[in-house]
Formats: C-alpha cells, sequence, structure tokens
C-alpha cells in the first residue's frame, strides 16, 4: 500500500504531518495539525519492515491499538491524554497530546542528573500515574527514563504503554518486546513471575537512581544477560547523590516484593524526601513561601489504604486534587532552578 507519511502528508483526511519529533525502530511521533480542531497533536505512526513475519506483524498491530486503548483508560495530568486512533497506509495510528518536553534520558545525558528535590517530586508525579493504571488493573512494565517525559515547567508524564498488561486481556507475546528494558526490570519478572504494581514500583525506584546517579542502579561491564544477573542476585549500590530521597530509592529496589513500599507508603516517603530536600536547598527561603510548605505528610492528605471503589479516575494515592498544581512551575517556559517556586496552574 502507498505510504502517507512525510512532512505536509494528511493523514486520515485531517492530521496534517509537520515535523518528526521522535522515532524508533518500530514507529514514529509526529508532530502534526488537526485540520478540524486547529490544534497541534502528537501521531504515533506504527512502521512495519516489509520482511516482518505475518504473525509478527499483527501482534505489533494488536500491541499498538492496545496501547492506545490502556492510554484511554486513565485521566491523570502525568499520563499522554489520547484523542483518537485511525488507520492510513495499512497501520494503525494514534493521536495523542502533543507534550513540548524532552525525555529524563535525555535530560540526564544533557544536563546531568537531577538535584534529589526535583527527581523526589518527579518520582511523585510518576508515582501518581503508575497508581492510577494499578486501580485500573493496569500495570506498565516498561517504567524507565526513557518512558518519562519532562516539560520545561517540570511536569513529569509517563508514557509508552505498548506493552503494559491490563486485567482480563489476553496476553501479547513476542520475542524480545515483552521483558521490557533489562536494567529497569524487576527481579521477579527476571525470574517469569508475572508483572504486578509491585514490579512497577521496583522500576520506578531504579528510574529514581538513575535521576540522581545518571545511570542505572545496575550498569556495568557486560550485556543484557549479566545486567539480569546482577538484578537477581546482588543488591544495587547506594546512591550516594540522593540525599533524603536515598531510603525510599533503597525500599522500592528490595528484592523482595513483599519488602517494598506500596503506593501510598512509597507516596509518604517521597513527600517526606521532597520536604526535606527542599529544606536543604532552600534553607534561606523567605517563610510563607511555596515549596517545602506542600510536602508535609499533613498536607498531602495520604491515606492508609487505598479508597473503596478507586478508578482510573481516582488518584488512588490519596493526593489532593491540587497536590499536581503545587508541583509545577506556571506556564511552559523554563522551571526555576530551585526553590522556591511559585503558584500556578500546569502546563497544557
Amino acid at each position: 500500500m502507498q505510504a502517507v507519511t512525510g512532512p505536509g502528508c494528511v493523514v486520515h483526511g485531517r492530521y496534517e504531518l509537520l515535523d518528526r519529533i521522535g522515532q524508533g525502530a518500530m514507529g514514529t511521533v509526529w508532530r502534526a495539525r488537526d485540520l478540524v480542531l486547529d490544534r497541534d497533536v502528537a501521531v504515533k505512526e506504527l512502521r512495519l519492515p516489509d520482511l516482518m513475519p505475518d504473525r509478527e506483524r499483527t501482534i505489533l498491530r494488536e500491541r499498538t491499538l492496545r496501547e492506545a486503548k490502556v492510554s484511554a483508560k486513565l485521566s491523570h495530568p502525568c499520563v499522554v491524554t489520547v484523542y483518537d486512533v485511525i488507520a492510513a497506509g495499512g497501520a494503525p495510528w494514534i493521536v495523542m497530546e502533543l507534550v513540548a518536553a524532552r525525555s529524563l534520558q535525555r535530560v540526564l545525558a544533557e544536563d546531568g542528573p537531577l538535584p534529589p528535590w526535583r527527581a523526589a517530586e518527579t518520582g511523585i508525579m510518576l508515582l501518581g500515574a503508575l497508581a492510577s493504571a494499578h486501580a485500573a488493573g493496569i500495570v506498565h512494565r516498561d517504567v524507565k527514563p526513557g518512558n518519562v517525559l519532562i516539560t520545561r515547567g517540570g511536569r513529569a508524564v509517563l508514557t509508552d504503554f505498548g506493552i503494559a498488561v491490563v486485567d482480563g486481556d489476553p496476553a501479547l507475546t513476542l520475542t524480545g518486546m515483552v521483558m521490557g528494558t533489562p536494567g529497569f526490570c524487576a527481579p521477579e519478572r527476571i525470574r517469569g513471575k508475572p508483572a504486578s504494581a509491585a514490579s512497577d514500583l521496583w522500576s520506578l525506584g531504579a528510574t529514581l537512581y538513575a535521576a540522581v546517579e545518571g545511570r542505572g542502579p545496575f550498569d556495568g561491564p557486560g550485556g543484557p544477560m549479566a545486567v539480569l544477573a546482577s538484578i537477581v542476585h546482588s543488591d544495587p549500590p547506594r546512591a550516594t547523590s540522593a540525599g533524603p530521597l536515598a531510603a525510599v530509592i533503597t525500599a522500592l529496589l528490595s528484592r523482595d516484593p513483599a519488602r517494598r513500599p506500596d503506593a501510598v507508603c512509597a507516596g509518604r516517603m517521597l513527600a517526606d524526601a521532597a520536604a526535606t530536600a527542599r529544606a536543604m536547598t532552600s534553607s534561606g527561603a523567605t517563610r510563607g513561601s511555596t515549596g517545602t510548605q506542600g510536602f508535609t505528610r499533613a498536607n498531602w492528605g495520604l491515606a492508609s489504604a487505598w479508597p473503596p471503589g478507586a478508578s482510573a479516575r481516582t488518584d488512588p494515592t490519596g493526593f489532593p486534587a491540587g497536590t499536581y498544581n503545587a508541583l509545577l512551575a506556571p506556564g511552559d517556559g523554563p522551571a526555576p532552578p530551585g526553590p522556591p517556586r511559585p503558584e500556578g496552574p500546569p502546563p497544557t
């Protein structure tokens, strides 16, 4: 079938492709213009190699549709919003919210590790996204710096639910794609156990480790198999640059899933770490400014357990509705280099 891709092409009679903003082995993400609603969007195109076997092509198409359906189930400021799914050129395309951001992986490569206070706040936002997914019966399975977007205003967004598992859905298996990224895969999953909320939280801990250290906890010599063996048999080195965030990272990276904190406990630990780290950074800040004052346990209103009836449209960590507003800098300009941070709505 004739290709419909390239700058200037109009897909499905509605979305004009403008420029590439990301590309991988199996797909391209475009910045596009919605000609009907007159707004910019992100459009993810699945690209299948001509020589790929039919079974694998079918699995990848189904996986793309699953990603769209999974993301559409979630309504959370730290999960990319899916607007539409279309078929063009013999493949599915996902139309999504356009987030002006760099991946955390790119931020670390270009700017270096995050300070503990910013890493803790990033962790709080990602934890909220994961908790909403888990409440909806969704396990992400590939939490890592490359799947976290960071906007200039400080918003952290979890992306790529392509290998997520959903309660009640049939499994899609494809060699090399199900496990996720070796250095961010929980030890029980490497041993063949099913993915769970606890395994996502382990991956969150590994991501926070990378955020403050600039590398994954098990990065080192050797290939993927050596990394997997190290995760299963060894404890991670201490995150020496984590400051007050070290305790929660260590807890999340426990090899025993039963010993890891759940979302509620991890939320308390992250809130305390953010408060302490900001207080250390802004010891000379004027009393009454925003920043550390927003990060006490009491102000976070964390529940001792997930509230009854929690769903994808609630935040099971118990964070109040204004929590994320307090974390984000106003507008879409550069985030301030350190605390205190002015109040304002999250960037759109």
